[in-house]
Formats: C-alpha cells, sequence, structure tokens
C-alpha cells in the first residue's frame, strides 16, 4: 500500500514530469547562482553603506527610500537570475 506522500508525487509526476539537466547544464546553472549572488552581494553592500550613511545623518526619508531601493534590487537580481535559469532548463542558452 503507497501512502499519501508516495501518491501525491506520482500524480505531480503525470502533470509536469521532472526535468533531467546534462552535466553542462547543471555547471551553467551554477555558474549563473555564483554570479548572481555576487551581484547582489555588491548590491547590497552599496546600498548598506548608504543607509548607514542615512540613518547616521538622521535622513528617516532617504533611509526609508534606500530601504525599497534594496528590497527591489534583491527581486529583480533574484527574478533575472531565474528568468536565465529557466532558459538554461530549456535548453535555449
Amino acid at each position: 500500500m503507497k501512502s499519501s506522500y508516495e501518491l501525491a508525487m506520482e500524480r505531480l509526476n503525470k502533470n509536469s514530469p521532472a526535468v533531467k539537466l546534462t552535466a553542462a547544464q547543471k555547471k551553467q546553472l551554477a555558474e549563473l547562482d555564483s554570479k548572481y549572488t555576487a551581484k547582489l552581494a555588491e548590491r547590497e553592500i552599496a546600498l548598506k553603506d548608504e543607509l548607514n550613511r542615512a540613518a547616521a545623518a538622521g535622513e528617516a526619508e532617504k533611509f526609508e527610500q534606500l530601504q525599497k531601493q534594496l528590497v527591489h534590487e534583491r527581486a529583480k537580481i533574484q527574478s533575472e537570475l531565474e528568468d536565465k535559469k529557466e532558459l538554461v532548463r530549456q535548453g535555449k542558452s
């Protein structure tokens, strides 16, 4: 008798079978992860320096604006990464 987990996994695989990646695709995905992690860290460092300066100067409005910018840039970089990863998975890169 199969568990409910096993049954759910079978249904999931019927609806969207798992994609087998080649070694080259896995390497490309790892390189993208590394590149975008560095890109994100670079932006966070730059913006956190600006955030610290704004906080020290007591500029609350600028501080909030920079926080929103940081959140926006994180989302943008993550979205860009996922788009590029999807292209690799589809074999279009």
